[in-house]
C-alpha cells in the first residue's frame, strides 16, 4: 500500500509556488500528480490593453531570469508583421544580450543544483561567479535582471570600444571560474551519487512528449532553434550542437554547463565581430493587421510568440507557449521510480519557470 506525502505550494525545494502529491512506497515514489496555478497574473488579457510600447515593458517581466528573451521574440513578432528590417549590429547587439542573460540563467540553476544535494559551498562558488554576468549586466544595461535591451526595429543601447573591453576582461575573469566549476560538477563524488540515474528521461519519451531546452538536448534530442531555425545573428555566429545521451539529473548539468562555456564563446565571437551600423530605426514604425508566430530558444528551451494584430497601436490576441509548459509533463516519466529525497533535485532539472507558464 502507498502513502501519499504532500511536497508545496510553498516548500524549501522549490524555487516557485507548486503542489505535488506524491506516492511513495517505502522511499519509493510510485505515482506523482503536479498542481499549479498559484502564480496567474493574467499577463495575456493584460497585453491586448496596452499599446505596442508598453508591451515591452510587461513582455519582460513574465519571468525575471529568462526576461530578455520575452521582449526578444515579441519584438520580433511584432517586426514580421510591420515588415521592419533589422540592422544587423542590432541582431548582434541582440544576441549578446540573450547569451548574457542564458549565461547567468543557467548558472543559476546548477547553483539550485548544487543547493539541493546539500553542496551548499559549491552553491555558494557557483553564484560568486555568476556575480560577474551580473556585474555585466548592470553595467552595460543598468540593471542587474530586467535589462530593458530590446525595442521595436532594434535595440536600446550600443556598445562603444571601452565597454567591449570591460566586457571581455570579465569574460577572462569567468571564464576559468567556470572550468573549475565544471570540473568539480562532472568529478566531485558526491554530485556524481546524487545525480547519476536520476530523473531518467529516455530519449524516445523526450520525442514523443516534445520536451525542449537542455532537457531534451539531455536525452541526446537535437532540439536548439538557434541552429534548426536561427534569427537575429545566429546564422553567422553559429552555437555548437550539444548533446548529452545519459538522459538523468548529471547529463540535463552537463548540457547546462557546455553551453555556459559555448554562450561565453558566442558574446566574445559577437562582440569582436560588431558590424557597424544604426542600432535602431529612427521613425515609430506603424503596426498593420496581420499575423506571426516566432521562435526563439531561452535558456530552458523553445519559447513561441503568437501576434495579432487590427491596425490599431495594440495587439488583438498575444499567446506564448513556454518551455516548462512542455518540459513540465516530463516530469512524470523522470519522478516515478526515484526516492522521495530527489522529487526536489528532479524538478529543478528541467529549469521549471513557473512564472513564465502561469503568466
Amino acid at each position: 500500500m502507498s502513502t501519499r506525502i504532500p511536497i508545496g505550494p510553498f516548500h524549501i525545494g522549490l524555487e516557485e509556488p507548486v503542489y505535488f502529491k506524491v506516492d511513495i512506497k517505502g522511499e519509493t515514489v510510485v505515482n506523482v500528480d503536479m498542481i499549479n496555478g498559484f502564480v496567474h497574473r493574467g499577463i495575456e488579457a493584460l497585453t491586448m490593453q496596452k499599446n505596442f510600447f508598453q508591451n515591452l515593458i510587461l513582455t519582460e517581466r513574465v519571468c525575471s531570469l529568462c526576461s530578455n528573451n520575452h521582449p526578444f521574440t515579441y519584438v520580433m513578432a511584432v517586426e514580421k508583421i510591420a515588415g521592419i528590417e533589422v540592422s544587423k549590429r542590432a541582431n548582434y547587439l541582440r544576441v549578446i544580450a540573450d547569451e548574457v542573460k542564458r549565461i547567468a540563467s543557467h548558472m543559476f540553476n546548477l547553483s539550485m543544483l548544487a543547493h539541493l544535494i546539500g553542496f551548499h559551498s559549491l552553491m555558494t562558488q557557483t553564484m560568486e561567479a555568476r556575480e560577474i554576468m551580473q556585474d555585466i549586466k548592470e553595467s552595460i544595461w543598468g540593471n542587474r535582471m530586467d535589462m530593458s535591451a530590446n525595442t521595436l526595429s532594434g535595440v536600446k543601447y550600443d556598445l562603444d570600444e571601452p565597454q567591449i573591453e570591460y566586457i571581455l576582461k570579465r569574460l577572462e575573469e569567468l571564464e576559468p571560474q567556470v572550468d573549475e566549476l565544471m570540473d568539480i560538477y562532472f568529478n566531485n563524488r558526491i554530485v556524481k551519487l546524487r545525480t547519476i540515474g536520476v530523473g531518467i528521461l529516455p530519449k524516445e519519451e523526450a520525442l514523443d512528449l516534445g520536451v525542449t531546452g537542455p532537457t531534451a538536448r539531455g536525452s541526446g534530442v537535437m532540439n536548439d532553434v538557434r541552429i534548426k531555425a536561427p534569427y537575429a545573428a545566429y546564422d553567422e555566429l553559429k552555437p555548437k550542437i550539444i548533446l548529452e545521451e545519459g538522459g538523468d539529473v548529471y547529463a540535463r548539468m552537463k548540457v547546462r554547463w557546455r553551453e555556459v562555456k559555448d554562450s561565453i564563446r558566442l558574446v566574445r565571437v559577437a562582440v569582436n565581430t560588431l558590424p557597424e551600423g544604426p542600432v535602431v530605426i529612427q521613425k515609430r514604425p506603424h503596426i498593420p493587421a496581420g499575423v506571426a508566430v516566432i521562435r526563439t530558444e531561452a535558456p530552458r528551451g523553445e519559447l513561441i510568440y503568437y501576434l495579432k494584430t487590427n491596425g490599431t497601436q495594440k495587439p488583438e490576441r498575444m499567446r506564448w507557449r513556454v518551455p516548462t509548459y512542455m518540459n513540465w509533463e516530463a516530469l512524470k516519466v523522470m519522478i516515478p521510480g526515484n526516492k522521495l529525497s530527489d522529487v526536489a533535485l528532479i524538478f529543478n532539472s528541467i529549469d521549471p519557470c513557473i512564472s513564465c507558464t502561469e503568466r
